[in-house]
């Protein structure tokens, strides 16, 4: 049986997986801050570790694998829109995810098992930050709780950076109570409308860092197996990540594999509001794209390379998909092709995957093809491309070949009997071959008569 390799950013090679537990795996990714519909870029990751949650089941077991995914409900973006509308900021929210899980399942996103908001583990960073306030790793100053990098002689060993590089290359807040340039920020105070808690340090709510750390540890233990999310989280926040939990809990606790898919272009450019490219899941569905498609773009590049948004690229792969379904109408998926599943399982190689159901589908191999798609996670088209003449013809002669072959299984010898003379009536030569059925239109073709055996 083929092994899974993932590259670990952590280590900088790809490694045989091996989980803690393979009665528990457990994976936890980055989710979203939650103030806005999420844009085309928020989608990559999402669909990549979706793929990743999937072979998991596949090869541990759908109850031996827990999913979490994080929204950040707590966060000065969250907290502007607030005052700028006059919404609450617990409503802000809650349509917020709904939104992200609507247009995540449009892409054929399978939900986590767990989906922490930072809200609700609010007294579990507080005793994070106050065991390391006690280890040393953290200070109080001026309302403020901050962490100490230099208290831990392993950061920047995600990264690859030096404090000292990162103190040069890094945007960091010069503030009067930090010891060191670089040390960030654990919990800050509240003031005004700004959400709030009570604390040892006063009133006010957490940094962004400790979150993902104090959930992670309290719904997964203080070790779990994979720790996932885009290349842009690396530092910061990954960083961060890695110092407060290993100063807090150990050097050989938290996650065990780490990683990050690349960003998403759009037309070989950098997506920004300043070059008008930047566009939202939604605002691409409204405009009559399909989440299917969507889904085959992100998955036809290599997660831990860019991918480039086109609308040239989205046409083709739009048409090919329809072909794939056209071709698989009525057919049941047989089980899933080892040979798509070892791709996956080589550091999801989906370029790969993907390539293999081009071949199942040219030898049609169509039972194996939609075991394949469905693997991939890859949802029924919504909306379909406008057909010529030829292809509603290519389609109803495909449906009606179904329905002639489930009525001979169910003995049903009449509407068999019916679709064969038929076809014969509408000018479809019927031929049934060694490698399955094959039609063509005679010279008498009457496409109202195909019509009448619908």
């Amino acid at each position: 049986m083929t092994e899974i390799k993932l590259y670990n950013t952590k280590t900088k090679t790809k490694e045989v997986f091996k989980p803690l537990d393979p009665n528990n795996v457990r994976m936890y990714v980055c989710g979203p801050t939650v103030y806005d519909r999420a844009h085309i870029g928020n989608a990559r990751p999402v669909v990549v570790f979706d793929v990743l949650y999937r072979l998991l089941r596949e090869v541990y077991g759908p109850d031996h694998v827990t999913y979490a995914r994080n929204f950040t409900d707590v966060d000065d973006k969250i907290n502007a829109k607030a005052e700028e509308t006059g919404r609450s900021i617990r409503d802000i929210t809650d349509e917020t995810i709904g939104w992200f899980l609507e247009d995540m399942g449009a892409l054929g996103a399978l939900e986590p098992n767990e989906a922490p908001r930072a809200t609700e583990y609010i007294p579990e960073m507080i005793a994070m930050i106050e065991e390391l306030i006690a280890k040393g790793h953290a200070y109080e100053a001026e309302g403020h709780a901050l962490f100490d990098v230099n208290s831990y002689e392993h950061y920047g060993a995600l990264s690859g950076r030096s404090v000292d590089d990162m103190i040069a290359g890094a945007r960091v807040e010069v503030a009067p109570y930090k010891r060191n340039p670089m040390d960030f920020v654990l919990w800050k105070p509240s003031t005004g409308i700004q959400p709030g808690w009570d604390s040892p340090w006063g009133y006010g709510r957490p940094g962004w860092h400790i979150e993902c750390s104090a959930m992670s540890r309290a719904l997964f233990g203080e070790t779990f197996d994979i720790h996932g999310g885009g290349l842009d989280l690396q530092f910061p926040h990954h960083e961060n990540e890695i110092a407060q939990s290993c100063a807090c809990c150990g050097e050989d606790t938290f996650a065990k594999v780490w990683m990050h898919n690349e960003m998403l272009q759009v037309e070989g450019k950098k997506m920004s509001k300043s070059l008008g490219n930047f566009f939202s899941v939604r605002e691409l569905m409204d405009s009559q794209h399909d989440g299917a498609v969507i889904r085959l773009l992100l998955l036809s590049t290599h997660y831990r390379k860019p991918v480039d948004w086109s609308e040239k690229r989205y046409s083709s792969l739009r048409m090919e998909l329809f072909s794939w379904e056209l071709h698989t109408i009525g057919i049941s998926p047989s089980n899933v092709p080892e040979e798509v599943v070892s791709a996956i399982k080589s550091d999801i190689n989906t370029p790969e995957a993907i390539t293999i159901l081009r071949r199942l589908d040219k030898e049609k191999r169509y039972s194996e093809l939609l075991a394949g798609m469905e693997f991939l996670g890859i949802p029924p088209m919504k909306a379909r491309p406008a057909l010529t003449v030829d292809e509603e013809i290519s389609l109803l002669i495909e449906k009606l070949l179904n329905a002639r072959k489930k009525a001979r299984v169910a003995k049903d010898f009449k509407r068999s009997d019916e679709l064969r003379d038929g076809f014969a009536e509408a000018g479809v030569e019927i031929m049934d071959t060694a490698d399955g059925v094959k039609w063509e239109l005679g010279p008498n073709f009457d496409p109202s008569k195909l019509e009448a055996l619908k």
